[in-house]
């Protein structure tokens, strides 16, 4: 089989450990400087992944978006931005949400089974429905990202997508950034839920680097051998 792509995994969250709170309003847990972090960590990557969740509560383009950036892409032969992918259990998407509209690159939607007539009948006409089989694992997701070409994955969230990464042995990298406020509110999204994870007080990851930037502290851990120093 071919070998799966490299998985880091990008989540910024609250000293309490959430990453978002229980209102509609989308909660700014980063700042510029590190959003620009972010912009350039995914300008490295040929795959972008967010959970169907993340798409319908926060709408993101999942771009590019420095300019020269998106050129050094292009002139390296590649599409501005990388590829979107997205995983649904209902295959309740909006075609209208910007994971869709925003931007000319390929989106991919990986589905179980049972519903990929759903999911192409309401995204078909703007993405690439693939069935993931039943259920849609994270092995079926990164073995067809592989079969594609992509060599490098970043997936952003949410916290169910995170864990199941992270419980498969999937995650090579981890960036964690963690903003300096609390939520404190029980109601709200945590990073990971519940879950037998690889790395454990008897097996801990290795922290590869730690930086301030701004108010907020990024977190590199490597997950796997394949992570570099």
């Amino acid at each position: 089989m071919t070998t799966r792509p490299y998985v880091l995994l990008s989540c910024a969250m609250s000293i309490d450990g959430y990453i978002d709170d229980a209102t509609t309003e989308r909660l700014l847990l980063s700042n510029d400087d590190d959003l620009d972090r972010v912009d350039a960590t995914r300008a490295g990557c040929d795959a972008i992944m967010v959970g169907a969740a993340t798409v319908r509560r926060d709408d993101p383009r999942l771009l590019v978006r420095s300019e020269r950036r998106r050129a050094e892409r292009v002139a390296r032969g590649l599409p501005p931005s990388p590829v979107k992918v997205t995983v649904t259990g209902s295959g309740d998407l909006d075609p209208r949400a910007r994971f869709f509209t925003a931007g000319d690159g390929l989106k991919l939607v990986y589905c179980p089974s049972g519903v990929v007539d759903k999911a192409r009948e309401q995204v078909g006409a703007v993405s690439t429905v693939v069935d993931a089989g039943d259920p849609a694992t994270p092995e079926a997701v990164v073995a067809d990202l592989a079969g594609r070409g992509v060599a490098r994955l970043m997936v952003e969230g949410g916290g169910s997508v995170h864990r199941q990464f992270l419980t498969a042995g999937l995650a090579d990298e981890l960036h964690l950034v963690v903003a300096p406020f609390f939520v404190g509110d029980g109601r709200a999204p945590r990073f990971v839920g519940d879950g037998r994870f690889p790395w454990h007080p008897g097996r801990r990851a290795r922290v590869v680097e730690v930086r301030q930037i701004g108010d907020v502290v990024l977190t590199r851990y490597a997950l796997s051998d394949r992570c570099p120093a």
